[in-house]
């Protein structure tokens, strides 16, 4: 896979020496299959990348030799390692992402063409605000979705539903990609 975006990420080695898997990131091919009622099934296959937002955050108030302790270098910039970010990130994210075209993730218009599926329900039942903020585009003549960040939050989003499906149908003929009709 050759994208503009960091497709196999790195450990994270921690002060103590714990070591912090990031390889289920690693970019990947994702096959959405449609289904309708009366209708031949379509397949959408996207190359999936995650930024290093998913399990890094911006820590304002750490000293700098605490920032420099925690440091993650991506190719681009530098950001402290989270381990909240993590740990979600390495529980619900990918299997999010490999199931947005289920009725089970709200996705929303976050504007300017990107996307978030909030939604999550823990094992324990409990009900998590998990914004994953996402874009589609092609790239290459492949479609792309790419991952902008991830974290918990306690707003859960405003606006209606959009369908996965509708906005890879408008990617793959062209159309515009759809906004939300509440914003």
């Amino acid at each position: 896979m050759k994208l503009n975006e960091v497709v196999h990420w790195r450990e994270f080695i921690a002060d103590d020496g714990t070591v912090f898997d990031l390889s289920f990131l690693n970019g990947k091919k994702v096959t959405y299959k449609h289904s309708a009622k009366g209708k031949a099934d379509v397949f959408y296959e996207f190359y999936v990348t995650y930024s290093f937002h998913c399990f890094t955050k911006d820590y304002p108030e750490l000293s700098d030799n605490d920032r420099l302790i925690l440091a993650y270098n991506a190719p681009k910039e530098t950001r402290p390692f989270c381990i909240v970010r993590y740990d979600y990130a390495k529980k619900y994210l990918c299997d999010i992402i490999e199931n947005l075209g289920t009725p089970e993730y709200i996705i929303t218009d976050a504007g300017y063409s990107n996307y978030i599926t909030a939604k999550l329900i823990t094992e324990s039942g409990n009900i998590i605000w998990y914004k994953v903020p996402f874009k589609v585009f092609r790239e290459n003549k492949k479609y792309r979705l790419h991952v902008l960040s991830a974290y918990p939050t306690t707003e859960r989003p405003a606006g209606g539903k959009i369908g996965f499906f509708v906005i890879a149908y408008n990617l793959r003929t062209g159309k515009p990609l759809p906004r939300n009709p509440h914003k």
